[in-house]
């Protein structure tokens, strides 16, 4: 049996799995979010490993005789959150998150004391990041940045309450801007911008490997009578390719979620600053992937929705898959957006409303913009060499055919639609965990799931959106604010 624990913004989800990869057991936990001023938002580590022990407590008791067989755990989790130990392991402040944009600033001033940090990371300094949290608390909270002992990121905190290891793998460490994501390190220069030094910093592993020991103690809360390995884990994205086998140079995996995210598996390291492309490296050993961002995805149609008082379900609905292209084009850059432009400043447009526009056609056009933020992702990975043939995709736009028609016509290449839903993070990390447990090979354990469904390019389609295309990759230049 092996557990698989993702820390996520909203929640912490456990999955219970046997040799098989069947899930037997999950549970999930919320949490609360905190907003003290505009444009921050922090979470109490305490309540991630209250949150936690919820989960497998809830577990333990309903499969008692399957969790006391427990022999690995992996974890996975919301990147770049900055949790700060002093040197007796007390959380200094409350976490500062992936989606706090308070270190505008201090992005401009990490990359002017390090002018190769591009080079080193592989990716443009953003306010996302770990380091320039840490930047903005050393100039504005001096007396916090003097205590700190060890930055962790939110899933390493929970291996240190379970192992007390301080230690990250690969992947996590990636999306921090300390690491040396082409030679899986850390770095000196880019560490040293921040004020910090290695000593900060956990221990290194790969996603795949052995990072500790969960306590005895625990194991005594939840029945175990065997020592339980921890492997090393990953960020949520690189934990969810491993949950989808998502593995291999050329594996694809397209989440249209809230945010949507192009994910493609490299044999190298290739990244490509100028066009925002996010190259970290995978959970696996000698492997990297490289991401396209998208920050209004679902989120687009979500707003539509609210504006027309129609639920996105209605809307939805109202899209026939038998679809021709409109004429309107919908930027969907309601919250700024990052590739390829990585603009926070950035705003939403219709383009072509008329007096035939409809909630239909709306719809439509939302779709299809967020199709074309899409395909600026998947341009950007091109310039690199990064090309795939087909994607699996998850998330919620996925129950939609003709948002995937759509998705397929743009790209001009094959979706396919899992046939279980229930691949994400946290079963990634639990596969991680069978990978560290019982040394096997990452590649054989993280298996592509079955395939419901393949959406394939309609021939009219990718010619008619190729125009579409062509208009909507203008108008972001023009409209620039």
């Amino acid at each position: 049996m092996y557990l698989g624990i993702d820390a996520g913004t909203s929640s912490i989800k456990t999955v219970l799995i046997n040799d098989e990869q069947h899930i037997v057991a999950s549970a999930s936990e919320a949490l609360e979010l905190k907003r003290p001023q505009q444009g921050w938002s922090e979470q109490r580590p305490e309540d991630w490993w209250e949150a936690t022990c919820k989960t497998i407590d809830t577990i333990s008791h309903s499969h008692a005789s399957d969790i006391k067989q427990l022999r690995g755990i992996g974890l996975s989790g919301q990147m770049h959150g900055a949790t700060l130990l002093d040197k007796q392991n007390e959380i200094i402040r409350p976490a500062i998150l992936w989606n706090d944009v308070r270190s505008g600033q201090e992005c401009k001033d990490i990359e002017e004391a390090c002018p190769e940090s591009r080079t080193i990371a592989g990716n443009i300094a953003m306010a996302g990041f770990t380091a320039p949290k840490l930047a903005w608390l050393r100039k504005h909270e001096p007396e916090n940045f003097e205590r700190i002992a060890k930055v962790l990121l939110p899933k390493d905190y929970l291996r240190f309450c379970l192992s007390g290891e301080y230690v990250s793998d690969m992947s996590d460490a990636s999306g921090t801007l300390w690491l040396d994501v082409g030679k899986r390190q850390w770095s000196d220069a880019l560490l040293s911008a921040t004020g910090l030094s290695r000593e900060h910093m956990p221990t290194l592993v790969e996603g795949s490997e052995f990072s500790g020991y969960l306590h005895k103690n625990l194991q005594q809360r939840w029945g175990i009578t065997q020592p339980v390995i921890i492997a090393g884990g990953g960020g949520d994205n690189a934990a969810s390719a491993c949950g989808m086998g998502t593995v291999s140079s050329g594996n694809a995996f397209i989440s249209l979620g809230t945010s949507g995210v192009l994910f493609v598996t490299n044999q190298h390291f290739l990244p490509n600053t100028d066009k925002a492309v996010h190259a970290f490296c995978h959970a696996l050993p000698n492997v990297w992937h490289q991401m396209g961002v998208i920050l209004s995805a679902t989120d687009s149609l979500q707003w539509l929705s609210s504006v027309t008082g129609q639920t996105v379900a209605e809307l939805s609905a109202q899209v026939s898959e038998n679809i021709t292209a409109t004429e309107t084009i919908f930027l969907p850059y309601l919250g700024g957006e990052r590739t390829p432009h990585n603009d926070p400043h950035a705003r939403g447009a219709f383009v072509g409303l008329g007096h035939l526009s409809t909630p239909q056609s709306l719809t439509q056009s939302v779709m299809e913009g967020v199709a074309f933020a899409f395909r600026d992702s998947h341009e950007a990975l091109l310039e690199t060499g990064t090309d795939f043939e087909s994607a699996l995709v998850t998330g919620g736009g996925a129950r939609s055919k003709a948002w995937l028609t759509i998705l397929a016509s743009v790209l001009n290449r094959s979706i396919e639609v899992p046939e279980n839903s229930d691949v994400g993070a946290a079963l990634g990390a639990a596969r991680l965990a069978i990978c560290a447990s019982d040394n096997a090979s990452p590649v054989d354990v993280c298996m592509q799931p079955a395939i419901k469904k393949v959406v394939e390019p309609n021939a009219e389609l990718v010619s008619a959106y190729k125009d579409s295309y062509e208009r909507f990759s203008s108008l972001y230049s023009k409209l620039k604010r």
